[in-house]
């Protein structure tokens, strides 16, 4: 089934040449199901490759998927346009009166700050307590996790010596969750972050489960027992080279970055990296809106 996005957003043409079956606004508004309503809050900073990475996995269901992308009255982007976000994105404040069935809350480069000191702590606050009423199940991911963690579980962060970037191999703790069901034993899961949570901090509360994690990058996967809110600590929904195009960029800053673990081939930046997580990618996501979103949901919200 199609994913229905907002009248002539650019990623369309990059998902139609995936395969991905997407509609506009227009032609879905025929459609006689009732569609999963799906709120995206897009932190990152170059906002249109992150809609294409998150769109292509929560395309690739049997589900037909409506999706709001939100923004925030507090921050201003200085990566993206005005005028796509004025276009395709909506503020909080004009959707807050609306029920979704799931809220994807994304990572956003701001790990060395305390949370306090980002300018939309606030706001981002609001939205994580109103989703408490008002969406069925949250995904959070990487900034977005540890802000989640932070903000409903007290849990904060720590800095790392140096920051972990790289793809790295995983094991699943809990195989009786639904989230990870399909997962191989072990699967990789790209990382790219500069903090992170202690294990000990999570292991110690009765109302988080920890479902996956790495002997080299910490925890990944991390759920509440009510399983309303799934934590994901790296980046599943990476594109194959933007752990590249990150560790380039970095270097061009003059930062003192070292070369992703365990991603370009003979660990030679020449090399052109190779895509294997894409399947638990896709697992992820597809679980995610089967069992958490789609099996829990109300037919109609009261």
């Amino acid at each position: 089934m199609p994913i229905k996005i907002p009248n002539g957003i650019p990623v369309k043409e990059i998902l139609e040449q995936e395969q991905i079956f997407v509609m506009d606004e227009e032609r879905a508004d025929h459609q006689d199901i009732r569609p999963l309503n799906i709120a995206i809050l897009n932190l990152m900073p170059e906002k249109e490759k992150t809609e294409a990475q998150l769109l292509r996995l929560l395309g690739n269901t049997p589900l037909q998927l409506n999706v709001t992308f939100i923004k925030l009255a507090s921050h201003q982007s200085k990566n993206t346009s005005k005028s796509h976000l004025d276009k395709f994105y909506k503020f909080y404040s004009e959707v807050k009166d609306h029920k979704f069935d799931g809220l994807v809350i994304t990572g956003a480069p701001v790990e060395k700050l305390h949370f306090e000191e980002v300018d939309y702590w606030e706001e981002l606050k609001e939205i994580m307590d109103w989703s408490t009423k008002n969406v069925t199940s949250n995904l959070h991911i990487c900034w977005g996790a540890q802000a989640a963690l932070y903000h409903y579980y007290g849990i904060q962060k720590y800095e790392l010596p140096r920051k972990c970037s790289g793809i790295f191999a995983h094991s699943v703790t809990n195989r009786n969750e639904k989230i990870v069901r399909g997962f191989d034993d072990v699967f990789i899961a790209p990382h790219s972050r500069y903090t992170d949570v202690a294990r000990n901090s999570l292991v110690s509360r009765n109302d988080l489960m920890i479902l996956a994690e790495s002997k080299e990058a910490g925890i990944l996967l991390v759920s509440s027992k009510d399983r309303k809110r799934i934590m994901v600590t790296g980046h599943l929904e990476y594109d194959v080279e933007t752990l590249r195009d990150e560790y380039e960029r970095d270097s061009k800053k003059g930062l003192d970055i070292h070369v992703p673990e365990n991603y370009f081939p003979n660990d030679d930046p020449k090399e052109i990296p190779l895509q294997q997580w894409r399947s638990h990618a896709h697992l992820l996501f597809s679980n995610w809106l089967n069992y958490y979103v789609y099996q829990e949901t109300p037919y109609q919200w009261k």
